[in-house]
């Protein structure tokens, strides 16, 4: 039973590398042939630029010239040449005796394609050379007319080879495989056939695109029970590595897209004063290098965050304040292009705890977001306050006693036609819009509120008495604030 048991589980092994490495075989080979013929495309077409001159002045000295070339393209990447003119008839080729040149190569489908105007690739058998051919042909043109074409072959048994190759060493990883299955068998070599074929069947399920896929941890021997759960947290963490990788390119497009529009913004101003404003032109300059450094730092935010998703990201003390106010500047030139006017309100300096560039990533989708629906005219105040302590929640603080926290609280209000307080606790959803025919994403919010819990902080929307909408970051205070601005 136990060398039954074990046999079995070789068996299974050895069809599940089967099902993986048979298509994989085939894909190499796929592969490795589009590769060749790119190669060749990109190649014919070098050599038929260089033919061009040739072909159309019809001098034979310069035949010599493309034979050498033809011969040097051979010698470097192991392909044959045959270069022929409108009639078909080989003017150069890459071989050394020449015996080819005057040959009539009309009748070869891919030279009649070719000097139709046409690009030829594929494969076919050469009762000349008795062998598979890999073929790219190409037409020489001069304007829209065609002077000839350009031909190389490759023998397919080079294809053949290389995957071979890989196979060969798929195999060997296949006999290893099997190898250690056998010990696994041996070891685990009990009553688990039903629970063995479940996790099997899991496995399979996986490997074809399921991520869903989960091994039976309910049962079976304490040794499969271990390798169920094994299986399903790998399940896991690979369906959670994707989610985080297409959250991550979604987050990234959107956050780049408004420091690229600044950057350009700035660009174009300096590029339009250089001739009248030096002086001006070099101001937006160094403005839009420091954007362009900003840019770089959103970028590695951006990274660290993806990094430290679902863990404990490591916090900095920086200042809300002198941020918020570069911020402000940063946005004032466009602002002024909607005729908007935003100004800071609050202390000089005001110290707080936060993953490296959140507040930046922060107060810029704050702003973003109401200069989009700011009317003219009116005006978006960024405002930093200091709040009341409160009570720190965590558990271990709370088997000490209560340890009041002071809190700074950033503040972003526009006088735009603001939210209901419905749409203001799900708009921090991803994707979710106030209307579905407005413009962005709907990522904005969503990323600022993975900023603020990355902080430790907290986020919140609310509409204001006034008309507008106040949005919100209250972060912890790593030091006290000065008031004076």
């Amino acid at each position: 039973m136990k060398w039954r048991l074990m046999a079995a589980f070789i068996a299974v092994t050895l069809l599940m590398l089967l099902v993986q490495d048979v298509p994989l075989s085939t894909y190499l080979r796929t592969v490795e042939r589009d590769r060749i013929i790119t190669s060749l495309e990109r190649d014919a077409f070098v050599l038929a630029g260089r033919s061009e001159e040739a072909l159309e002045s019809a001098i034979t000295d310069d035949d010599a010239g493309l034979a050498a070339l033809a011969r040097t393209y051979r010698d470097a990447g192991g392909a044959r040449v045959v270069i022929v003119n409108t009639a078909g008839t080989a003017i150069a080729t890459s071989d050394d005796d020449q015996s080819s040149i005057g040959s009539d190569y009309a009748s070869r489908p891919e030279i009649t394609g070719a000097l139709g105007g046409q690009i030829m690739s594929g494969s076919r058998y050469s009762d000349t050379l008795q062998v598979e051919l890999l073929y790219v042909t190409v037409p020489v043109f001069s304007g829209d007319e065609v002077y000839g074409a350009v031909r190389l072959t490759y023998p397919e048994q080079v294809v053949d080879d290389a995957v071979n190759d890989q196979i060969r060493m798929l195999g060997i990883v296949a006999l290893t495989t099997v190898l250690l299955a056998g010990i696994v068998g041996y070891i685990f070599s009990t009553s688990v056939t039903r629970r063995l074929k479940l996790l099997k069947d899991a496995t399979e399920r996986l490997s074809s695109g399921d991520l869903s896929a989960r091994a039976d941890e309910s049962g079976g021997a304490p040794e499969l029970r271990s390798l169920s759960r094994s299986f399903n947290i790998m399940a896991e963490r690979l369906d959670t590595l994707l989610q985080e990788q297409r959250r991550f390119a979604a987050d990234a497009s959107h956050q780049l897209r408004t420091p690229l529009t600044a950057l350009r913004l700035k660009l174009e101003r300096a590029g339009s004063l250089v001739s009248t404003d030096p002086a001006g032109a070099a101001v937006r300059l160094a403005a839009a290098e420091a954007e362009a450094d900003r840019l770089g730092t959103i970028v590695e935010g951006l990274l660290l965050l993806s990094r430290t998703e679902g863990r404990s990201a490591p916090l900095m003390t920086v200042d809300l304040a002198e941020i918020a106010r570069e911020r402000v500047e940063q946005w004032q030139a466009l602002a002024q292009e909607s005729a908007v006017t935003i100004r800071y309100d609050g202390p000089l300096t005001a110290s707080v705890s936060a993953v490296s560039t959140a507040v930046e990533q922060i107060l810029d989708n704050y702003v973003d977001n109401a200069l989009s629906v700011s009317p003219g005219t009116s005006t978006i105040i960024v405002r930093v306050t200091s709040a009341v302590p409160v009570a720190r929640v965590d558990r271990a603080v709370r088997q000490l006693g209560p340890a009041p926290l002071e809190t700074v609280q950033l503040e972003v209000l526009d006088e735009g036609p603001g939210l209901s307080v419905e749409d203001c606790s799900r708009a921090f959803d991803r994707f979710w819009r106030a209307r579905s025919d407005s413009a962005g994403s709907g990522l904005g919010l969503a990323i600022v509120a993975q900023l603020a819990k990355a902080s430790r902080a907290t986020v919140a929307l609310a509409p204001r008495g006034t008309g507008g909408l106040a949005a919100s970051a209250t972060f912890t205070a790593a030091g006290p604030a000065r008031e004076g601005a």
